[in-house]
Formats: structure tokens, sequence, C-alpha cells
């Protein structure tokens, strides 16, 4: 199982081939997990990763489930477990 590995920031094409792409906004996107990819935080596997270059982000409703937080030069990164 592969960890997410942020030491040089983070781009989806280097792990498209685990996770499917289910919403892109050019802004966000969320990707849901399909090959047990380890969140960057807490090193356990994520269910779906939420991913900004937005300054700010709201949500309308919080996550239902535990999440974990990461975060690069130029994008934040949540994670639910």
């Amino acid at each position: 199982m592969a960890r997410i590995d942020l030491t040089d920031g983070f781009s989806i094409h280097d792990y498209r081939s685990r996770m499917k792409l289910l919403t892109d906004t050019g802004e966000t996107r969320t990707l849901e997990n399909r090959k047990d990819l380890r969140c960057p935080a807490c090193d356990q596997a994520f269910d779906r990763l939420f991913v900004t270059e937005r300054q700010t982000e709201s949500f309308e409703t919080p996550p239902d489930r535990p999440f974990c937080l990461a975060r690069t030069a130029e994008k934040l990164l949540v994670l639910t477990h």
C-alpha cells in the first residue's frame, strides 16, 4: 500500500491510476481512493480526497466520518476515512 508523498508538493497525475475522479471544477477536485493509498497525515487508508487550490473553502455540512488535513505550498487536501 503506497502513501501519498507531499515532499515535492502534490500532483493528481502522480496518483490518477489509483484514484477515480468524481468531480473537477478547475479549482477543486474530489477523488475516490481505489487502490488503498495511505493518507499523508495518519498513514491509514482513506476513502475520498478533496483537493483545492483556493485560499479558503467552506462546506455546507461537515464530513460524517473522520478526516485528515494535509497542506502543500499550493494545495489543501482533505481526506475522509
